[in-house]
């Protein structure tokens, strides 16, 4: 058994010393091809463009350093990156983090340019449906009849009788003359009575009824409402002296209120589809009449006149009224969703989808808004896809990827 134990140990102290100078033997050798491969492959280094602030990412530097706007050390922007290059391929983002945000994409179209235009108004007399009654000539107001401003009444509708002295005389005249059979002498009597001022209606009905008429009732020449009446008994007037002005109820005006930056889309002859608070659930169809060239310089707002016909006279003037007008013209324009446009005060961008999860700021140039859509002046091209909902987070990632937004289409893309 000792014979045994001894060979035994032997053989264990013989394999640890060759187990050990193995070890030692391998690292006093030279370093041979297969320890020098490794170390023969040296990393490549990224070539820096530039350096800039994430919070300014316009302003480029050639040296690193802290920033001359915020108290940060400047990032550089690597040549591989693609958003700063010629291309300003823009940013990407992972899509299935374009889906936990919701980012939902829409398309920059070309549609009739068909504007319609929301505004309020308030409805007034037409102008234009006014009789001025006046005395003819001198005379006395014997009699009036029981009116007041504000009474509506019709065409005809006696106002005052008057008594005119200088007609009688007239009357009588011309009435002496037709006794004597002067043809001659008869004539210019009666062109006297024209020239006085006395109607042919009153001179015939001498000529009738052989007596003078000195006394004459002046008649409204149009139904309306008495917008004013300046007339009393026992007055003295002189020659065209104003005793009434009636304004015409058959068709009124609707002024509306016209934003200064939608005044283009007004025109002459437009329709207009008017709803009433005082009339709910109808709707009336006008035209535009006329566009007063004075602008409302408190509230920046031109005056669009709508003409309204007045049936039954259900429309009073100072009702107030919710206004649609539509123009229609032959152009067409680019229009994208007004809740697609980013607004910064000093410019307008809209996040373009470029494919594969990549988006790229571009500024863009607005005219005016239909509906919840905004015209396109430059900036984009139709068909374009642009994010219309999310685009503020995604804006917000371009900036602090150092991403330039860009004022016009890629040459590429251009038609």
């Amino acid at each position: 058994m000792n014979v045994f134990k001894t060979l035994f140990l032997a053989v264990l102290l013989l394999a640890l010393g060759a187990a050990g100078g193995l070890m030692w033997a391998k690292r006093q050798a030279p370093a041979g091809p297969l320890a020098t491969a490794p170390a023969s492959v040296a990393p490549t280094e990224k070539k820096v463009l530039y350096w800039y602030d994430p919070m300014v990412p316009q302003q480029h530097f050639d040296q690193p350093g802290k920033s001359p706007f915020m108290d940060m050390e400047l990032v550089p922007k690597y040549a591989d990156e693609g958003a700063a290059s010629g291309s300003n391929a823009g940013v990407r983002i992972d899509p299935a983090a374009l889906h936990n945000l919701g980012v939902r994409l829409a398309t920059v179209e070309r549609i009739p340019l068909a504007s319609q235009i929301e505004a309020t108004g308030l409805i007034g007399f037409n102008e234009r449906e006014v009789a001025v009654e006046q005395a003819r000539a001198g005379g006395f107001v014997e009699r009036v009849w029981p009116l007041a401003p504000g009474d509506v009444i019709g065409a005809g509708q006696a106002l005052a009788e008057l008594l005119v002295p200088e007609w009688a005389a007239a009357q009588e005249e011309w009435l002496a003359l037709r006794a004597l059979n002067q043809p001659a002498l008869l004539a210019a009597a009666r062109a006297r009575m024209h020239l006085l001022g006395m109607p042919e209606a009153l001179i015939r009905e001498v000529e009738a009824a052989g007596q003078p008429r000195p006394r004459f009732v002046i008649r409204s020449s149009r139904g309306g409402v008495i917008q004013s009446l300046d007339v009393r008994a026992g007055m003295t007037l002189m020659p065209g002296q104003t005793l009434a002005r009636v304004n015409g109820l058959a068709t009124v005006w609707l002024e509306v209120a016209v934003p200064e930056a939608l005044a283009d889309a007004a025109r002459v002859g437009g329709h207009a589809e008017v709803s009433l608070a005082a009339q709910p659930g109808r709707k009336l169809g006008g035209r535009i009449t006329a566009i007063l060239p004075a602008l409302d310089t408190a509230s920046r707002s031109l005056r669009v006149r709508v003409e309204l016909p007045n049936r039954g006279g259900a429309l009073r003037p100072g009702m107030s009224a919710q206004v649609a007008l539509r123009a229609t013209g032959g152009a067409t324009a680019l229009v994208a969703p007004t809740e697609a446009i980013i607004r910064t005060g000093k410019r307008a961008l809209v996040m373009v989808a470029e494919g594969e999860g990549r988006f790229a700021p571009v500024v863009v140039e607005l005219g005016r808004e239909t509906g919840d859509r905004s015209e396109i002046l430059s900036g984009l091209e139709e068909g374009q896809k642009i994010v219309a909902s999310g685009q503020f987070l995604i804006d917000s990632e371009a900036s602090l990827a150092g991403v330039i937004a860009r004022s016009t289409p890629p040459a590429g893309d251009a038609k």
